[in-house]
């Protein structure tokens, strides 16, 4: 909303600085700054309130160290981390842009699906919650929105690079003028395109679409019979592993700030025709305005932290950790790195994976052997380590730690191919 009120004010009535606002990192950094700020303050007076209304957290007896302990904090906090995203994002973005009302209706809609898995769980003290099938049709309902909007709409776009394309030097980058005459490696008018990034290789391009050659000459009409399940698959598979990796003090949240900013990278190279140049990928038009609701989101989990960190004074709940990893999932597929996310969010499959494994294995040796058998000695994978030992601050730290390589390797592979 002041993005648009002060772009009125400046052609009307040239007020002075209001031209600041044209510029995404300007609004990029309120939005962080005003994102870390609605945390903080709303983050105070929810918890406070959650405790009034004795909304805490039944917890599962797994015979964990310290876990009862936790017994009765409050939950839903994923409530303060969506209020956080949305204030800033609907102050600051450009609400015309058909990237910012997509994320903004992922956010809200797996908002709402982890609140009432939440909301069952404390007020109708129902320890399961929303039945897994439920939550399933909400994620897959999600994934035909997001995927029919990529497939049909006319606004989501990219420019085509052009077989002449010259390799654009560092020194001009940041030259205006160069700025200018590398719009030219790029085809002069945007098309409607399945295609996505594959990492590590030259030609770094895959067209969903040659799926279904064999199809015709009209192939590329029903791509989308490919393209929104694997839309459906991504977004199910993050959401569900951001869920499971909220299970220790500030990991989930931790995680998905270091995923988020390495996001917003990515989405403004690939929305600013200089740098797409310069590192020779797709330039999609208008995905650049995604850094305003990234930079949001980045602000709300560092600014959960707050409270989450060991020992946490606030739980996010489903509300927020069904949200987290859904909102990954349809970042990454619309800034088209939806294949950067087995690295980027290596945490989260992993954690996946531990879970995976574990109850498959467990099955296959009962059926085998008359008796189930685990690989770890508990999952998701930071419950292992747990019961080893390991104290949860250091294995959050760790993680961290391991999810800053991931991301850092994920920015790498702009360059290496």
């Amino acid at each position: 909303m002041l993005y648009h009120l002060f772009t009125y004010l400046d052609k009307v009535f040239d007020v002075p600085g209001a031209g600041m606002f044209q510029y995404i990192s300007f609004r990029a950094l309120g939005a962080v700054i005003t994102s870390l700020f609605i945390s903080m303050i709303i983050g105070h007076r929810l918890i406070r309130l959650l405790k009034s209304k004795q909304v805490g957290e039944e917890i599962r007896d797994l015979g964990l160290e310290g876990q009862q302990a936790k017994k009765g904090t409050p939950t839903m906090g994923g409530l303060i981390i969506l209020a956080a995203i949305l204030i800033p994002t609907l102050l600051f973005a450009k609400l015309n842009n058909i990237y910012i009302i997509l994320i903004l209706v992922s956010t809200v809609w797996l908002g709402l699906i982890g609140f009432l898995d939440d909301y069952i769980k404390v007020f109708r003290k129902n320890k399961k919650g929303l039945a897994g099938r439920f939550k399933i049709i909400g994620q897959v309902g999600l994934g035909i929105i997001v995927g029919t909007t990529m497939f049909f709409s006319d606004d989501i776009v990219i420019r085509q690079r052009t077989s002449s394309a010259a390799v654009v030097r560092t020194s001009e980058v940041f030259n205006n003028e160069g700025a200018q005459q590398k719009s030219t490696l790029f085809t002069p008018t945007s098309s409607k395109s399945t295609k996505t990034t594959i990492p590590f290789f030259k030609n770094n391009e895959f067209d969903y679409a040659i799926l279904l050659k064999w199809m015709g000459n009209d192939y590329a009409k029903f791509a989308w019979i490919v393209f929104i399940p694997i839309v459906i698959l991504i977004i199910i598979a993050v959401s569900n592993g951001a869920n499971l990796t909220d299970g220790i003090d500030g990991l989930a949240t931790g995680v998905s700030a270091i995923i988020g900013i390495t996001l917003g990278i990515l989405a403004y190279v690939s929305g600013n025709i200089v740098f797409a140049s310069y590192l020779n990928i797709m330039y999609i038009p208008d995905t650049g305005e995604l850094a305003i609701y990234i930079s949001a989101f980045v602000g709300a989990c560092i600014g959960f932290l707050w409270y989450n960190a060991y020992p946490a004074q606030v739980f996010m709940g489903d509300t927020g950790s069904l949200a987290l990893g859904g909102i990954i999932a349809v970042f990454a597929i619309m800034i088209r790195k939806e294949f950067l996310i087995p690295l980027l969010c290596g945490i989260f499959l992993i954690e996946n994976l531990s879970v995976l494994l574990q109850v498959s294995y467990f099955k296959f040796t009962r059926k085998r052997f008359g008796e189930g058998r685990r690989i770890f000695k508990m999952s998701p994978l930071h419950h292992h380590y747990q019961i080893l030992g390991y104290h949860e601050s250091k294995i959050v730290l760790r993680f961290l730690i391991v999810g800053i390589m991931l991301a850092i390797m994920t920015i790498i592979t702009l360059k290496i191919r």
